[in-house]
């Protein structure tokens, strides 16, 4: 008989705890108040949070526009820089180019080459020419 013996506990009944309910509009209500305190903290947490923003931006504002203002200013004189450089390259690869000397010295120092001949074109001269020559 080397089967396992069943256990027996004694078995006490327990004892009924007499319950008392609490009544559920004290619940309700505690429940109510509970809801409305964290939505009031949320709705303050949140104007606090909208009037930090506002603020920020308000503050902000002035600086972003001056920070505009310059920047239109820095690419007006970037445009102009821009033009002057191009004409200086202009220039430059005139004054190197071989082909040109002559028409530069010229200019600089107002002299002709001396097998360069002057023309000078008078207009009263011509008209009192023209009138001669129709009048035979």
């Amino acid at each position: 008989m080397n089967a396992f013996q069943p256990y027996k506990t004694l078995l006490q009944p327990i004892p009924k705890q007499r319950v008392t309910p609490r009544p559920k509009r004290n619940l309700r209500e505690h429940s109510y108040k509970v809801l409305a305190l964290e939505t009031t903290a949320k709705i303050a947490v949140n104007i606090l949070i909208s009037t930090v923003a506002i603020s920020a931006l308000v503050k902000l504002l002035p600086f972003e526009w001056s920070q505009q203002e310059k920047l239109r200013e820095i690419r007006t004189e970037v445009k102009l820089m821009e033009q002057r450089v191009n004409k200086l390259q202009e220039e430059f690869s005139r004054n190197f180019d071989p082909s040109q000397t002559k028409a530069i010295m010229q200019e600089q120092a107002y002299r002709f080459d001396p097998r360069q001949r002057q023309i000078l074109i008078l207009k009263e001269e011509t008209a009192e020419v023209k009138q001669a020559e129709l009048s035979p």
